[in-house]
């Protein structure tokens, strides 16, 4: 049997296999993958290359990120479902320190720590700058691209309104009826250590001798509880205090008084040695993508790019609203401020307090 093809059909054939052609000559024509590039574009290109690239490693290792800390469980979830990569969650609960410690033996593709950590171990984490790197703060990324922030937060006060005033200062603290915690010891703990500090700001200047001074006047008040459970206070960062308040039952509230408030930003890194680093840059890339910020923003953590995302119409509206209200202007503390105040703590905590 003869089969006959239309004129028109032939077109469509020989226009559809041109078309492929073009398509193989341009893939051919893009430069080799480098997993280790700087950017998106020196080692991939296109963000469809660094997909393809992540997929075939396969999964990533992350360190350090509890499932119930600023919504890691979710975006740990989207990311794995979105790009089909398995996340390998070891040691959860490990502080800034602990992450760089366990480095060698557990071998994270990337980091999540706290400003000074990273600054301190900047020569073990690989350069990568986000496609969204502009818009972090210059003062809030490391020029090489070894470090950028991701997410911050507020200093507040979280109390019971069952129980006390709502407080309009620390000071109020001082006052009969009030049982105030820190969430660990600040010589050991960084959201203690800056709950320290958050007491003794005042005209945008925080300083370690104030801070442990009201907390050593706090303990011969009797207002210094013992743990969080014995507390009517807790001073903390604004995304635990208002994760508390959306899920307990006794009405907590959170209070950031004054008009400047102890601000910040926790980091992300790569490892230089990451087993997986297309999957760690991919990450990066989630991360730092306005989906990415927003599922940290539904955690209620304030994320670095929140300012662009509001100029650019991509905010979750309905998130940043449930955010603790404040006008106070954010301070953060340098790398030489918090060394020596940590360095004051170590010496007169003790003595002073206890």
């Amino acid at each position: 049997m003869t089969v006959r093809i239309s004129a028109a059909a032939m077109i469509l054939i020989a226009t559809t296999a041109g078309c492929g052609g073009t398509q193989a000559q341009n893939d051919a024509k893009l430069p080799p993958i480098k997993p280790q590039a700087a950017s998106l574009k020196d080692g991939f290109s296109t963000m469809d290359r660094l997909v393809e690239a992540a997929r075939k490693e396969g999964s990533l290792t992350v360190i350090g990120l509890p499932r119930d800390w600023v919504n890691y469980g979710e975006i740990i979830d989207t990311f794995s479902e979105e790009y089909g990569i398995k996340v390998n969650q070891v040691e959860p609960a490990a502080s800034s320190r602990r992450e760089i410690e366990a480095a060698a033996q557990l071998r994270p593709d990337v980091f999540d720590l706290s400003l000074e950590v990273a600054v301190a171990n900047a020569p073990m984490f690989a350069p990568y700058r986000v496609q969204q790197w502009m818009d972090v703060p210059d003062h809030l990324k490391d020029y090489g691209g070894r470090w950028y922030a991701g997410y911050g937060g507020y200093m507040s006060i979280g109390y019971d309104p069952r129980k006390v005033a709502p407080p309009a200062s620390y000071q109020d603290l001082l006052k009969p009826g009030y049982s105030v915690s820190l969430p660990g010891d600040p010589r050991q703990t960084a959201a203690a250590f800056n709950g320290v500090m958050a007491a003794s700001l005042s005209a945008g200047k925080a300083e370690a001798a104030k801070g442990v001074a009201f907390f050593g006047r706090l303990k011969k008040a009797g207002n210094l509880a013992a743990n969080e459970r014995a507390a009517t206070v807790v001073v903390d960062w604004d995304y635990h205090n208002a994760e508390r308040a959306a899920h307990e039952a006794n009405g907590w509230k959170v209070a950031i008084p004054g008009d400047s408030v102890l601000s910040a930003y926790y980091v992300q890194a790569i490892s230089k040695n990451a087993p997986h680093p297309a999957a760690a840059r991919l990450w990066q890339e989630f991360l730092f993508s306005d989906r990415g910020q927003n599922l940290f923003l539904k955690g209620y953590a304030r994320p670095v790019r929140m300012e662009a995302l509001q100029m650019r119409g991509t905010l979750d509206a309905e998130a940043a609203a449930r955010l603790p209200v404040t006008g106070a202007k954010p301070v953060i503390l340098t790398i030489p401020e918090t060394d020596r105040a940590k360095t004051y703590l170590k010496k007169a905590w003790a003595e002073k307090v206890g």
